[in-house]
Formats: C-alpha cells, sequence, structure tokens
C-alpha cells in the first residue's frame, strides 16, 4: 500500500487549516500537491480545476441555492415569530419551558429552511432576550439553541442530505428526506430532556399553562408556514416534483407568505437576494473543491486503502461503525458540514455496505456526526452564530453545552445500531 499521497494530502491539507487558510483554498491546494505526487504541475493543475467545473454540473445541486433562498425568505418573513408562538403554547409551562420551545421551534424552522445557521439566529435572536427576562442564564440559553439548531439539518428539506445523495452516487433523495425524521425528532427529544433536567436543577420559573382556544389560536397563525412541509415533502414523495422542483416551490410559496404577512416588501427583496447569493456562492466554492479532491483521492486509490486497512483491524461491525464514527466525530470538530461529506463519504460508503448497511442509514449517521461538529471549535460555525447572538463567549458556553453534547451522542448512538428508526418510515413508503 502507498502511504505517501495520504500524508501529502492530510499534513498539507492540516497545514493550510492550521496558519488560517479558507477551507476551500485549502482543500483545493492539497488536492493539487497530492497529484503532484503521480503526475507533472501542469496536469495536476487542470485536472484539479476541471474536477471543480465538473463537480457542480449536476441538476441536484440547484435544489441548495432555492432553499438557501427559501430560508432567508422565512427568516425575514416573521415565520419564525408564528412557529415560537405555537411552541410556546405547547410546553412553555413545563419546566425550562422557554428552553423547550427554544428546540422545538428550531426543529419546526429546520424542517421548513433546513439551515442550522438560520434557525440559530431567529431562534437567539427573539427568544434570548426573552430567556433573560426569565431568569435563564445567557450561556444556557446559548448552548440549546446551538445545539437545536442542528436538529434542521436531520429533519427534511435538508441541503446536506442533497449533497449527500451527490456524494454517494445517486442515494434516492426522498429516502433520504423521510430517514431524517424520526433521527431529528428523536435528537429533538433527547434535547428536551435535558434542557428541562438542568432548568429543574437551576429552579429557573415556569410559565403559565396556555388555553386550548392559545393552542389552536397559534396553531391556525402557524399553519400556512407549516403547510409548506406537506406541499415539499408531500410532493418529493409522492412523486409529483423532485427535490430541485420542490425547491423552487419553496421559494415561490415563502415569498408569497413573506408578502401576505406584510414582513417582505420589494425595498427588502435586494438584501434577501443578496444575502441569499453570498451563502450558495460559498457554498458551491466548497462543493466543487471537494468534489475535485474526492476525485483525487479516488484516483489515488485512497478510499481503497484506507477500507481495507479498516477492515483488518476488526471485522466485527460494531467495532468498524465505532471507529467511523469516532473518525467522523474527529473530522467534524475541523472541517465544515458539506466538505466533509463530499470528501468522506466515498471512502466510508464502501466499508459500511460490505457491513451490509443501507445507505440510507449511513447518510444520517454522517449528517449526524458532523451536527455535533457544528457546535464545537474551532470551525463550529454554529456554535460562533449563536455566541454571537447571545452576546456571550465560547469558553462560558462550554459548560450547559457538555451535557447538551451527550444527548446528541446518545441519539447518534441510536442511530447508529438500530437501523429501524432509520428504515421505518422510507419503507412504509417503499422507498
Amino acid at each position: 500500500m502507498d502511504y505517501i499521497p495520504i500524508l501529502v494530502l492530510v499534513i498539507s491539507f492540516i497545514g493550510l487549516l492550521s496558519i488560517g487558510t479558507p477551507v476551500a483554498w485549502s482543500i483545493s491546494i492539497s488536492s493539487v500537491l497530492t497529484m503532484l505526487v503521480s503526475i507533472p504541475a501542469m496536469p495536476a493543475f487542470t485536472t484539479v480545476s476541471q474536477r471543480m467545473g465538473t463537480g457542480l454540473d449536476s441538476f441536484a445541486l440547484l435544489a441548495i441555492p432555492f432553499f438557501i433562498l427559501s430560508g432567508q425568505l422565512m427568516n425575514k418573513g416573521g415565520i419564525a415569530h408564528r412557529l415560537i408562538a405555537f411552541a410556546k403554547t405547547l410546553v412553555g409551562a413545563l419546566p425550562g419551558g422557554l428552553a423547550l420551545i427554544n428546540v422545538i421551534g428550531a426543529m419546526l424552522m429546520g424542517a421548513i429552511a433546513g439551515s442550522a445557521m438560520a434557525s440559530a439566529s431567529a431562534m437567539g435572536s427573539i427568544l434570548g432576550p426573552e430567556m433573560e427576562k426569565e431568569g435563564y442564564s445567557k450561556e444556557f440559553g446559548a448552548a440549546v439553541n446551538i445545539t437545536s439548531a442542528t436538529t434542521g439539518l436531520i429533519i427534511p428539506p435538508s441541503n446536506v442530505l442533497i449533497v449527500y445523495s451527490l456524494a454517494s452516487g445517486g442515494v434516492s433523495i426522498a429516502a433520504l428526506f423521510l430517514a431524517g425524521y424520526i433521527p431529528g425528532i428523536l435528537t429533538g427529544l433527547f434535547l428536551m430532556l435535558v434542557a428541562s433536567f438542568w432548568a429543574k436543577k437551576k429552579k429557573y420559573k415556569l410559565g403559565k399553562r396556555s388555553s386550548l382556544k392559545e393552542v389552536f389560536k397559534t396553531f391556525v397563525d402557524a399553519l400556512p408556514s407549516l403547510f409548506l412541509l406537506v406541499i415539499v415533502i408531500g410532493g418529493i414523495v409522492t412523486g409529483i416534483f423532485t427535490a430541485t422542483e420542490a425547491s423552487a416551490i419553496a421559494v415561490l410559496y415563502t415569498l408569497i407568505l413573506g408578502f401576505a404577512y406584510k414582513e417582505i416588501n420589494i425595498k427588502s427583496l435586494p438584501e434577501i437576494l443578496l444575502d441569499s447569493s453570498a451563502t450558495t456562492a460559498v457554498v458551491m466554492l466548497l462543493i466543487g473543491a471537494s468534489m475535485s479532491m474526492s476525485w483525487v483521492m479516488s484516483y489515488e486509490n485512497i478510499p481503497q486503502n484506507i477500507s481495507s486497512t479498516l477492515l483488518a483491524i476488526s471485522d466485527n461491525p460494531v467495532v468498524i461503525l465505532l471507529i467511523i464514527n469516532l473518525i467522523l466525530l474527529f473530522v467534524g470538530i475541523f472541517m465544515d458540514m458539506t466538505p466533509a461529506v463530499l470528501i468522506f463519504t466515498p471512502i466510508f460508503l464502501p466499508v459500511v455496505t460490505g457491513l451490509g448497511m443501507d445507505p440510507v442509514q449511513f447518510g444520517i449517521i454522517m449528517v449526524l456526526n458532523l451536527c455535533i461538529g457544528l457546535c464545537t471549535p474551532p470551525v463550529g460555525s454554529v456554535l460562533f452564530v449563536g455566541v454571537g447572538v447571545a452576546q456571550t463567549t465560547i469558553q462560558k458556553v462550554m459548560k450547559p453545552l457538555l451535557p447538551l453534547f451527550l444527548a446528541m451522542i446518545v441519539a447518534l448512538f441510536l442511530v447508529t445500531y438500530f437501523p429501524q428508526l432509520t428504515l421505518w418510515l422510507p419503507k412504509i413508503f417503499g422507498l
């Protein structure tokens, strides 16, 4: 086995990241350096640049800018306020009521917008001051907001599941979307249990119980927003339209809803479009760079070498899955989610399918692992958004974050070793 390409790739990538090189540039440069091990400079440069271009030449990827735009429209269109009001009537009177509202609100927001950062920003800015007013510590509120925001990446529609479908060679997006519901809800429930226990321990005061009339009123207010779920997921699952077409419909629907709520007007559209374009540009550059690295690794037989090394350690599926989970948890600490999915799917997917695991289940396992990474320093984007919105520091947030991390790891363990949690819903719908 030739270890030189692996060493060049790993050392150059980690070295570039450690000196502050942007992730997309680190991926591209380390890909070129790895190619230089085997071929001359000019073909190495042209091959990597060509692979970046062809990696973006995919109809499925059109869904990403549309879902990003629909997420921005939801964030600005008053949808988050209505979802929070509905969640408040459901769990506001329970121990840690405002924290539970944050979790449920993030799950609903994620299920509609599919963006962890949009959820963290919206929930943190709306609920953060209210939690402080009720006596909750700023750090606890930020910790709950940061971890609960990631549930939107598991509960569909989710951009990262579309990316995984592309990286895995065409696993059904509809199956992945359905598979995400139970793990996403399970993770949210575990976070709620921990938040409730913490709030009880700290003796945070309870909210007032809502009447059935109030529950019904807030539900009716939130219903148009929630109906987007039926349109998008229902349309994809029944085959009425593809995920890409669903994303365009989501934009149109949220735009109409924003105007109907009078939260969006013609003057605010340029800013929304500009923010969406900037986010899309960053995501697409990462995807292009990651696709080139994925191809380089395949060319250098790196996935096959790593697979054979892993299987040489043990042929016990429990041990192999534990090792893969530990590696992905470590990767998530240092790498953003999109490049991690594109780079590590070709490495680990052949290993787990060789063990008999369904690719749909592995997609959810991978996303859950990397969601934990989004909440950890040094590159946890959701961590930085949550801390910034709460106007606190990472050091202060880490203590209340730890038990919430544990809750996410327990959910990950269950999803890894109990396949029916992910495969039950897709099987019901024949996917």
